[in-house]
C-alpha cells in the first residue's frame, strides 16, 4: 500500500483581527496596517482565519446534525437540531448557517492574497521567502475554495423562477461595504470558482508534505529547485524541507485540496443540483475521486478507527492510519463521553439512534433484515446483525462498560425514564470510549477526529461510477468499479465472504439504494446524512423517527417518536433573512 501522509488541523489561532460586519475584515485598533506587512506572524493570522472558518466544531469535528435526520434524536428539547427538525427551520432560525463565517473567512483569504507577495516572511534568505509565499498562497486558494463548497452545499438553491442559483462570489479584498451589495452568482459560476482556486492550489501545493532526501524528490511544481551547483541543491533541499517538510503536515495540502474538490463534484452532479442529469457530471465525479485513490486500498481497520483503543493511542502523525485524508490532532477529551455516555455511566446520553437507523443495518450474512433470505428473527432483533452495527449502537442488554437496559422501569436508562434518558430505546457508541469516566470521578482518553476520510472517497468514486457506468462499469481500466468497493467495503465490515445479496445486484437503481445504505452506515454520525438526503433529494427528509419499547417480557413494539417537519423547499438551506434585508439577494424559493 502506498504510503499516505496525513493531516492535522492546527489549534485555531487567537484571533487578531475582529469584523464590524459580517464581511469585512479590519485590523484591530492598536494595530497598524504596516505591522500587517512587516510581521509575517500577523499575516499569516489572515490565513489562519480562514482554517478557522472552516465548519468544524471546536468540541469535536462532527456538528450532530444526524438528529435533524432519520438516523438519531437529541433528548434535550433546546437543541437546535432538534428544533430545526420539528418545524422550526426558517431563514433566520438556521442551524446549519455558514453563510457570515465562510464568507467572513474568503475576505481574510482575500486580504491575505492582496498582502502575500509584499511580505517578508524570511529575510535572511530569498529563495525561503519565496517558497514561504508560494506555499501559503496555495493555502489561500485551498482554503478560499473549500468555503465556496460550503456556501454552496448550505445555501445554494433554486429561485422562484426556477434558476439555480449559488452565492455571491468575492475573490478581491475591499474595504467597501457596496462592494458585497451584489447579486447572487448562477451555481454553475460558483461551482466553476471554486475549481478556478483548487486548480491554482493545485498548482502550487505539494500533494503531500514531507522531509525529502534529496532534490529529486521535489515535485515537478518547484522543478527550478531541481538545478544548479550541489552547493546550489543542497541550499535548496534544505530550503524546500523547511517550507515543505515534515513541520508543516498540520497544513492543507494538494491531496487534501484534491479531496475538497471531488467533494465539490459530487455536489454538482447529484440530482439537487444536476437538473439536466448531466451523466458527464457523474463522469468528472469518479475521474477525480480516481486520482485521490490512486495507489490508495481500503485501510483493514478503517470502520474502528474510533474504536480500538490500542490504533487510538499508538497514532501519531508519523504512524497514521492510512483511513485518514485529514484529520484533527487527536484529543485528550472526555466530550463526546459526558455528552452521550447513558445516565448510569452519568453522562447525558444526548444522540439516541432511531429504529430506521438500527433497521438499516442487514443481517451479518449481508441481507437487508426485510429479505426472506436474511434469517432475521424481530423476536430477538439484535442477534446475527452486521458487526457495524455494535460499534454504532448501544441496545437494550448491550455490554458497555456495565449491561446497559432500556427496557420500561429498568432504570435509570429506560426508555423516557427523565429527560437524559433515551427517547427511541437507544444511545450512540460511536467515539465513545469505555475507559473513560464522567461524573463524580472523571478521566480523559484519546479520540481520533476525521475531516476527511478515504472510506468517503471510495464510497464516492462508488456512487459516480454507478451512475456513470453502472455497478460493474470499468471503462478506464481501474482495476475496480462501484460493486467491488461496495463488496470490499462490506467484506472489511464483517459481512459473510461470498455475500451473495451483493452478487445479486445487477442493475443501476438497485445498486444505487445499496450505495447509499452503505454511506448511511459507514460515515453515519460524521456530519454527512442530512446534506446527503438532500443532493440525493429523498423522500426520507420528512420520514417520521421511530424508537422501540420494550418490556421485561421481550416484547417489542415499535412506535414513533417525532415527525419530519420538512417542507418540499427544505431540500435547499436558505440565505439568512438578515442578508436579504441588507443585500436585497433573491431568496431559494419557499423561504
Amino acid at each position: 500500500m502506498m504510503k499516505k501522509i496525513k493531516y492535522i488541523l492546527p489549534a485555531v489561532m487567537t484571533v487578531i483581527f475582529f469584523s464590524c460586519s459580517q464581511l469585512e475584515p479590519e485590523i484591530e485598533n492598536n494595530n497598524t496596517f504596516k505591522r500587517v506587512l512587516n510581521d509575517p506572524n500577523w499575516t499569516d493570522g489572515l490565513l489562519i482565519n480562514g482554517y478557522s472558518a472552516l465548519p468544524y466544531n471546536d468540541n469535536n469535528p462532527f456538528p450532530w446534525d444526524e438528529v435533524a435526520t432519520d438516523d438519531a434524536v437529541n433528548n434535550q428539547p433546546t437543541n437546535n437540531f432538534r428544533r430545526m427538525s420539528n418545524g422550526n427551520w426558517t431563514s433566520s432560525n438556521n442551524p446549519e448557517d455558514t453563510w457570515t463565517s465562510c464568507n467572513r473567512g474568503i475576505m481574510y483569504i482575500n486580504e491575505f492574497l492582496s498582502l502575500v507577495d509584499t511580505v517578508n516572511f524570511y529575510n535572511e534568505d530569498p529563495l525561503r521567502n519565496m517558497l514561504y509565499r508560494f506555499r501559503l498562497s496555495g493555502e489561500a486558494y485551498a482554503l478560499r475554495g473549500a468555503l465556496k463548497y460550503y456556501l454552496l452545499r448550505n445555501h445554494g438553491g433554486i429561485s422562484t423562477d426556477g434558476t439555480l442559483l449559488g452565492t455571491p462570489i468575492y475573490n478581491e479584498f475591499s474595504k467597501n461595504s457596496a462592494d458585497f451589495n451584489k447579486p447572487r452568482d448562477t451555481f454553475e459560476d460558483c461551482v466553476n470558482s471554486a475549481n478556478a482556486d483548487f486548480d491554482k492550489a493545485l498548482s502550487m501545493l505539494p500533494y503531500d508534505y514531507r522531509t525529502l532526501g534529496s532534490t529529486d524528490e521535489i515535485p515537478d511544481i518547484l522543478s527550478e529547485l531541481k538545478t544548479g551547483t550541489p552547493d546550489q541543491l543542497q541550499k535548496n533541499l534544505n530550503a524546500y524541507n523547511i517550507v515543505f517538510g515534515n513541520a508543516q503536515r498540520q497544513r492543507i495540502s494538494g491531496r487534501i485540496a484534491l479531496a475538497f474538490q471531488v467533494r465539490l463534484a459530487l455536489l454538482h452532479a447529484s440530482p439537487a443540483f444536476n437538473l439536466t442529469n448531466d451523466v458527464n457530471l457523474w463522469k468528472k465525479v469518479a475521474d477525480l475521486a480516481s486520482k485521490l485513490l490512486k495507489g490508495v486500498t481500503l485501510d483493514p481497520q478503517g470502520n474502528h478507527y474510533f474504536s480500538a483503543k490500542d490504533i487510538i493511542d499508538n497514532c501519531t502523525v508519523d504512524n497514521d492510519l492510512s483511513e485518514f485524508v485529514w484529520r484533527r490532532v487527536k484529543r485528550n477529551s472526555n466530550n463526546m463521553e459526558s455528552a452521550n455516555f447513558p445516565p448510569s455511566l452519568q453522562g447525558q446520553g444526548q444522540i439516541n439512534p432511531t429504529q430506521n437507523f438500527v433497521d438499516a443495518f442487514p443481517m451479518a450474512n449481508g441481507y437487508p433484515i426485510t429479505n426472506s433470505a436474511s434469517g432475521y428473527n424481530p423476536q430477538y432483533p439484535y442477534n446475527g446483525r452486521d458487526p457495524r452495527f455494535y460499534l454504532t449502537v448501544i441496545y437494550n442488554g448491550c455490554a458497555f462498560k456495565n449491561l446497559i437496559y432500556t427496557y420500561i422501569n429498568s432504570g435509570i436508562d429506560a426508555l423516557n425514564f427523565s429527560q437524559t434518558a433515551t427517547r427511541t430505546g437507544y444511545y450512540l457508541r460511536k467515539f465513545l470510549r469505555d475507559d473513560v469516566l464522567v461524573g463524580d470521578v472523571t478521566n480523559t482518553k484519546f479520540h481520533l477526529e476525521p475531516f476527511i476520510r478515504y472510506t468517503e472517497i471510495f464510497l464516492t468514486y462508488a456512487e459516480a461510477a454507478n451512475e456513470a457506468y453502472g455497478p460493474e462499469g470499468d471503462p478506464n481500466g481501474l482495476g475496480y468499479n462501484a460493486k467491488s468497493i461496495i463488496g470490499d467495503i462490506r467484506k472489511r465490515a464483517g459481512i459473510t465472504s461470498s455475500d451473495p445479496y451483493l452478487a445479486s445486484i445487477t442493475t443501476k437503481e438497485a445498486m444505487r439504494t445499496m450505495i447509499q445504505n452503505e454511506r448511511r452506515l459507514e460515515l453515519c454520525f460524521e456530519g454527512f446524512r442530512f446534506w446527503d438526503l438532500r443532493r440525493w433529494k429523498s423522500p426520507l427528509v420528512t420520514q417520521t423517527v421511530k424508537g422501540i419499547r420494550i418490556v421485561s417480557s421481550g416484547a417489542y413494539t415499535i412506535f414513533d417518536v417525532e415527525p419530519r417537519s420538512y417542507q418540499d423547499y427544505m431540500m435547499y438551506g436558505p440565505i439568512p433573512y438578515s442578508e436579504i434585508l441588507k443585500y436585497k439577494f433573491i431568496q431559494n424559493n419557499g423561504w
